[in-house]
């Protein structure tokens, strides 16, 4: 077996880890508020910086990792997410929060994010790309399918403390399997990516990481592919991280449903997003990206209109559904993202990507906010899963125009 298959299973397994904290905010809403006293809105602030970091922080992290190497970039990422997750146990106070989680997590997850999983993909394979991302992507998913029931029955038993420490443990279990095991190209053990017919040499450093970062941003913006991408990237964030990740558990909770019971629905949703990822990476390698954009958002908009009838104190067979249905879309839009920009921009894709991710991320972070405040100010979160619905309608159409081009023709924007 090729060795860059070796590489993506640590890939996976370091985004599991990582992926643990993400399983934590939706269930800490709650206690946080009932111990605190802060309203949900503030601690959706924090959760918003979280998100917001995470996309805004990818760029960067994917052109550090051309410059010192991915081990060293993702190592350092999961001892932040640590320190972060474990200083919130002494927290009294809400700028505790946007400190710790918001900004500490934030960065280390932006760090962990998805341009991550496509350095690894550009690098070591030139085929089963598609195939690849989606099983990378999927991994996120396996984390929170790990530790979500796990971090519920922590809440419910032993309060939230003992779930932070649970998370930061669980970053840094991985830092050694990553230093070990982790290898930033195939070069580096003599070998061709996968499915390439000649050696690469492996490229040298890349100096000024902020500038190249910012130089590939500039010139990505001039082109309309980039804002169709991130447009539509946004809306995504803004219907799972933002929306479900982030929000269902406290809305279901609202409803009468026990919060073990809500936090295993999200977990089932991990489960079936693997399935759906991994399937539309599949179907990326042989169908055009842009169609299946348009299907996965059209679908995905159709189901948050019917969620506000189906959340009720007990789990029905309509609710399985609508799980099952979503947790096979979750994240099936990355593959088909991923492509559109390996076709339109070339070699700088990976950055490129990253702040598409970014985009996602903002999107995500503006919805962790108001859905916190529509809360808040109406008593119940109907109105949020009504406007995503209409913006997933939105992202379908706008995948349908990005034009075409051939990758061989993709330049380089830093050249």
């Amino acid at each position: 077996m090729h060795r860059a298959w070796f590489v993506a299973a640590v890939t996976f397994v370091t985004i599991i880890g990582a992926a643990a904290f993400r399983s934590l905010p939706s269930l800490l809403i709650d206690p946080l508020h009932a111990d605190f006293g802060w309203s949900r809105g503030t601690i959706g602030l924090a959760v918003s910086i979280n998100l917001a970091l995470y996309g805004l922080t990818a760029p960067f992290a994917a052109a550090l990792m051309d410059r010192f190497g991915i081990r060293k970039v993702v190592a350092t990422a999961l001892i932040v997410i640590a320190l972060g997750s474990g200083l919130t146990v002494w927290m009294n106070h809400a700028w505790q929060l946007l400190l710790y989680w918001g900004l500490l997590v934030g960065l280390g997850s932006g760090s962990m994010a998805l341009a991550f999983a496509a350095t690894v993909t550009n690098r070591w394979f030139t085929e089963r790309r598609g195939l690849v991302t989606g099983i990378l992507t999927a991994a996120s998913a396996s984390g929170q399918l790990i530790f979500l029931p796990l971090l519920a029955w922590i809440v419910e038993t032993y309060r939230w403390r003992p779930a932070a420490v649970t998370v930061a443990l669980a970053a840094l279990v991985v830092v050694p399997f990553v230093w070990l095991l982790l290898r930033d190209h195939p070069a580096d053990v003599g070998l061709k990516p996968y499915g390439a017919e000649e050696f690469v040499a492996k490229p040298p450093p890349v100096p000024g990481a902020a500038r190249r970062t910012m130089a590939v941003l500039l010139k990505a913006a001039r082109t309309g592919p980039f804002w169709l991408l991130a447009g539509s990237f946004a809306i995504c964030g803004a219907s799972t991280n933002g929306l479900i990740q982030t929000h269902f558990v406290p809305a279901a909770h609202d409803h009468g449903m026990p919060i073990r019971a809500a936090a295993s629905l999200l977990a089932v949703i991990g489960v079936f997003d693997i399935v759906g990822t991994i399937a539309s990476g599949w179907l990326t390698d042989r169908f055009d990206a842009r169609r299946l954009l348009a299907v996965y958002y059209a679908l995905r908009g159709v189901s948050l209109l019917f969620l506000p009838i189906l959340l009720a104190p007990n789990v029905h067979p309509p609710m399985i559904f609508f799980i099952v249905f979503y947790g096979l879309d979750w994240v099936a839009t990355v593959p088909p993202t991923l492509a559109l920009c390996r076709e339109q921009y070339g070699d700088d894709s990976a950055i490129v990507f990253g702040w598409v991710l970014a985009s996602h991320q903002v999107g995500a972070a503006a919805v962790a906010f108001l859905g916190g405040v529509v809360r808040d100010t109406f008593g119940s979160y109907d109105v949020i899963w009504y406007a995503s619905g209409a913006l997933c309608a939105a992202a379908a159409l706008m995948a349908l125009v990005i034009r075409r081009r051939d990758p061989a023709a993709a330049p380089a924007l830093t050249a």
